[in-house]
């Protein structure tokens, strides 16, 4: 079994950096790497600096925080479920948040707060409907994984007949941008959006970090946490809540961008971490450079066309979904 080493946490985030430097530096107008330091202290040529400052910096910001809340978020779903196929979206965060956004598109919204507070809104009123179909029958708020994966999938199945709906009669130039949401995206990046997730992230993130050892207790089956003095009801309740909020800020942020907090988990336990709170801030570190990486992928790859970062993501997650669906087979 492979040990975590303390100066493995250095080499996350040095990876990291040097990732979002790569990302900042390059894309369809390259500046090179010194030409970058100068522009982030405000010095240089314009040009330059309008396209670092303004453009990329805020984009790679933002991609690191997508990626460091599904991190932590699947870490912590996964941990809860006692399941290593269990993801963010698991609970309806992605249909809810995608009804959301598409019906304010539909209804002529163009204001970022407006798309951002409606796929947020919808993301959670989907959670807590998947949880209270999860509970039918007087489950617990845990119940099992194919309850609630059965709940996810009719909160999922309706979300997209409201989309189809809400998109019938929509003009043209708002499907195109409901569609571009849906598939993921970091190309509106703004500082109040970064701001904006920030907040959430070090917020709700900080939770999940802090109730992280509840999960731990949690892993070892309900029975045992009960013996322990934990309360699994309401530590599962909590998780789960904490959870898909994390996801959905990142998808109201950046759209859908998926199997980020499936893969990133896995990653973290194959460099030795056990207990959830290293666990989810490594998740975090993991997450962030991937979707950052993906972005920077997603704007050169194609070049000057753009691809979707959903799709480029959902390329390196589903292969991987597939080999560790056979391991648990």
């Amino acid at each position: 079994m492979r040990v975590f080493r303390p100066s493995y946490w250095l080499l996350l985030t040095i990876v990291l950096l040097a990732v979002a430097m790569i990302a900042i530096a390059n894309g369809p107008v390259s500046v090179p790497v010194f030409s970058v330091f100068d522009a982030l202290r405000g010095q240089g040529d314009p040009t330059a600096i309008a396209i670092v400052r303004d453009l990329r910096l805020p984009r790679v910001i933002l991609g690191a925080l997508v990626g460091a809340g599904l991190g932590a978020s699947g870490a912590m779903l996964q941990g809860t479920l006692r399941n290593p196929l269990a993801e963010p979206y698991l609970l309806g965060v992605s249909g809810g948040a995608a009804v959301g956004a598409v019906v304010a598109f539909a209804l002529g919204a163009t204001g970022e707060a407006a798309i951002t507070l409606a796929a947020f809104g919808g993301s959670v009123a989907a959670v807590f409907v998947t949880l209270a179909v999860g509970r039918t029958g007087g489950r617990a708020t845990r119940g099992d994984l194919r309850t609630l994966l059965i709940a996810g999938v009719i909160v999922g199945a309706f979300a997209n007949a409201v989309i189809m709906v809400a998109l019938a009669s929509a003009e043209p130039n708002r499907i195109r941008g409901a569609l571009w949401w849906m598939m993921g995206s970091a190309t509106d990046a703004t500082w109040s959006r970064v701001a904006w997730l920030a907040a959430s992230v070090l917020f709700v993130g900080g939770a999940v970090v802090y109730w992280a050892r509840e999960i731990d207790v949690l892993a070892l089956g309900e029975d045992t946490a009960v013996s322990l003095g934990v309360d699994a009801e309401r530590a599962g309740r909590r998780a789960f809540i904490l959870a898909a909020i994390l996801a959905a800020a990142t998808v109201a942020a950046a759209g859908l961008v998926g199997f980020v907090g499936l893969v990133v988990p896995h990653i973290a336990r194959a460099m030795g971490l056990r207990a959830h709170r290293p666990l989810i801030l490594a998740a975090g570190l993991i997450g962030g450079t991937l979707v950052v990486a993906a972005d920077l992928a997603a704007r050169t790859l194609a070049s000057p066309i753009e691809l979707p970062l959903g799709a480029i993501t959902a390329l390196l997650g589903v292969p991987f979904f597939l080999v560790q669906l056979r391991r648990a087979s």
